[in-house]
């Protein structure tokens, strides 16, 4: 199909790269975005090979490399300093054939936007729903201003006001039952190599670093919380040294050095499965259509793949625009799913929610070989579009 013109509600990961892709195929692009300014939620974020190889094929692979940190291994350490485990992950991605780049989002968020074209990005524009008829799709502002093309995207995030209207009810964010704080860095040997991803892991809690661009590390804290506290930002450093208090050096080294009015403090949250992605003219991808909790590292991955495959059934198939996107959905709908309720299976571990299963982990870390877990790793980078 030729000459169409796309409407995508949301200029996140997932909204900016479907943008990029349908517009190197020929498409008309707007991008509708509620912010009044662009600042992605969470400080960092660990884009795999399957997300990387995306990107190359929409030609930023060298800037994705330049805005990226090394990461060559990753080590589980106990809360007590206990070695755990450590795999050398050279050999994934010699399997895979890519290395993955963990990134500050801001850096990744400014790359795709300048490649998009900021002035297709239309901020301050609260998207309440959408309407179609045979012919066309249209999406409805706040504002009374409605924008008709041949198709909408909702990329507008775990709160989508797109998704409502594609399966017909409202679909509630689902609370994972912990806080995660996140943040940026100066990268310091007294906190972590630089080319290794460290995770500290026990009594039910977790604490990490891994290096970004700009001789920066990522940091996430992660511990179990009920639902609805509140901490002002100028107390996150004392809450944190609070909550991991005799952790190991290096983690209290972390705590030392965050900014507590630039560490995010974010609680976390995933939906169900959805029974379907598109109606007619309209699609969801990212997190609209399968938000998820962050404990496999592949929610921005998954948005990125959604850009590739969407794009990809509209250049090749010329039935309709909903035959299109009815492929895409097709494709997509088992894969995202499946990764949602392994996340969700994989955070219920990590956070304790069945203390004994917690506690099974923490042995299995010790016993696990690196082989099993670049076999894992490797198993959902190459079940991607890419291969």
């Amino acid at each position: 199909m030729y000459n169409l013109k796309v409407v995508i509600i949301g200029a996140g990961i997932g909204g900016l790269t479907t943008g990029i892709a349908m517009r190197q195929a020929g498409y008309q692009v707007e991008i509708y975005d509620r912010a009044q300014e662009l600042r992605p939620a969470g400080a960092g974020i660990s884009l795999w090979s399957n997300g990387v190889k995306v990107l190359n094929k929409l030609g930023l692979g060298e800037q994705l490399a330049a805005i990226g940190g090394e990461m060559n291994a990753m080590e589980y350490r106990s809360h007590t300093d206990e070695p755990l485990s450590y795999v050398d992950l050279l050999p994934l991605f010699e399997q895979v054939g890519q290395r993955p780049y963990p990134v500050a989002r801001t850096d990744l968020q400014t790359l795709l936007l300048e490649a998009f074209g900021p002035e297709h990005v239309h901020l301050g524009r609260f998207c309440i729903g959408v309407e179609q008829d045979e012919h066309t799709a249209t999406a409805l502002f706040e504002d009374g201003e409605r924008v008709v093309a041949d198709l909408v995207i909702g990329a507008d995030g775990v709160r989508s006001a797109v998704r409502a209207y594609v399966v017909g009810r409202p679909v509630d964010r689902r609370y994972a039952g912990y806080v995660n704080w996140n943040g940026l860095v100066k990268a310091d040997p007294a906190l972590c190599k630089d080319d290794l991803w460290v995770l500290y892991v026990g009594d039910h809690k977790r604490a990490s670093m891994m290096p970004v661009g700009g001789d920066r590390f990522y940091f996430f804290f992660g511990a179990p919380m009920v639902e609805g506290t509140q901490v002002d930002p100028s107390y996150r450093q004392d809450e944190l040294a609070k909550i991991f208090q005799g952790w190991p050096t290096a983690v209290q080294n972390l705590i030392e050095a965050i900014d507590s009015e630039q560490t995010n403090r974010l609680e976390i949250g995933d939906i169900d499965p959805l029974d379907q992605l598109v109606a007619g003219r309209v699609a969801l991808l990212g997190d609209s259509a399968h938000a998820t909790t962050p404990t496999l590292g592949q929610g921005g991955c998954q948005a990125i793949e959604d850009a590739e495959v969407l794009t990809r059934y509209l250049v090749t198939t010329n039935l309709s625009v909903a035959d299109a996107l009815k492929r895409y959905e097709a494709a997509r709908k088992d894969r995202t799913a499946e990764l949602v309720l392994k996340a969700r299976k994989r955070t219920r571990t990590i956070y304790g929610h069945e203390p004994e299963v917690t506690q099974q982990w923490y042995k299995d870390l010790k016993q696990e070989p690196p082989e099993v877990v670049i076999s894992a790793l490797a198993k959902v980078i190459l079940a991607g579009p890419m291969g």
